[in-house]
């Protein structure tokens, strides 16, 4: 039977894929995008947002003869996906995104424009996105954008758009109380937005190496990086375990999608049974164990 892909996991790539330098504004309206269609039923993840000057000539490039800033970005093996040179398009100041449709579980990118895809554009329209399936020539149905009423020429000569915030449902409770927690118990600073993103994962990191420094003595640099220190400094914990790792373990089930009941540190039948599917969901052993292996598959 396929588990249904988490809202949060759709979330957690979706701010990967859009990178560094999106507009606050444009971001926050695209994870809106990605939360209202899932509670309409469509599994959908942004797939870009913020792309350099460099990475711009890269695309234009592909089915053409192109040199930019004397490099040679010509690529005549690939077909041509964009008419915007570095600087014409609105990825490159962080205002546009491009999305697809996901399957159920997650794990398959559908690309077919059909009732599903248009209801997605539709929503983001509703947040105030131009949808590039609209437009008269070349469409591009993935592609989403807020201008702020600017041009390329303006924004180039750095006028700051003038986007209005759309009205956004908060983030994941559970996820927001989990970042209070961490910000409370670890010294750390991560934003309270209910989004299960990399600053979050990391943070939750940098908890389990500082309890494993406190309670087993193992010595490790406190830096929110799942390396191999880390890796092989984790323990096995189990049902009937009470303690902040298992709290940890709980946070990072739910953050994932499978739901612990209260995060209350205790190792009960709810957290086991959250584990166990887990485990059985990805394919690793399903001994109901938090052992290297679950560890490794949750933080990886």
């Amino acid at each position: 039977m396929k588990v249904k892909v988490a809202l949060r996991t759709l979330l957690e790539r979706s701010v990967k894929k859009m990178g560094k330098g999106m507009n606050p504004i444009v971001k926050a309206a695209a994870l809106e995008m990605v939360e209202r269609a899932y509670n309409e039923g469509i599994t959908v993840q942004i797939s870009a947002g913020y792309r350099s000057l460099e990475e711009q000539a890269n695309l234009f490039g592909q089915g053409r003869v192109y040199s930019y800033k004397g490099k040679n970005y010509s690529n005549l093996a690939k077909p041509i996906v964009t008419n915007a040179k570095p600087g014409q398009s609105y990825h490159n100041f962080g205002l546009a995104i491009d999305f697809f449709i996901v399957s159920d579980d997650g794990k398959k990118a559908i690309w077919t424009v059909n009732s599903k895809w248009q209801r997605v554009a539709a929503i983001g329209k509703e947040l105030g996105f131009i949808w590039g399936g609209d437009w008269s020539s070349f469409k591009d149905y993935p592609h989403l954008e807020m201008t702020g009423g600017l041009s390329f020429t303006q924004l180039q000569a750095g006028k700051e758009p003038h986007i209005t915030s759309p009205k956004t449902s908060k983030g994941d409770g559970h996820i927001m109380s989990i970042q209070k927690t961490i910000n409370s118990r670890y010294k750390t600073s991560i934003a309270v937005d209910g989004v299960y993103g990399p600053k979050t994962r990391s943070a939750l990191i940098k908890g389990l190496q500082v309890e494993l420094n406190k309670q087993f003595n193992k010595k490790l640099v406190v830096d929110g990086k799942w390396g191999p220190k880390t890796k092989t400094a984790v323990i096995t914990i189990k049902k009937g375990a009470s303690c902040n790792i298992t709290w940890i373990l709980q946070a990072a089930l739910y953050m994932k999608g499978f739901n612990p009941g209260t995060l209350d540190g205790e190792f009960g039948e709810k957290t086991e049974a959250a584990l166990y599917k887990y485990q059985k969901a990805n394919r690793i052993s399903a001994d109901k164990l938090a052992g290297k292996v679950t560890w490794n598959e949750l933080f990886a």
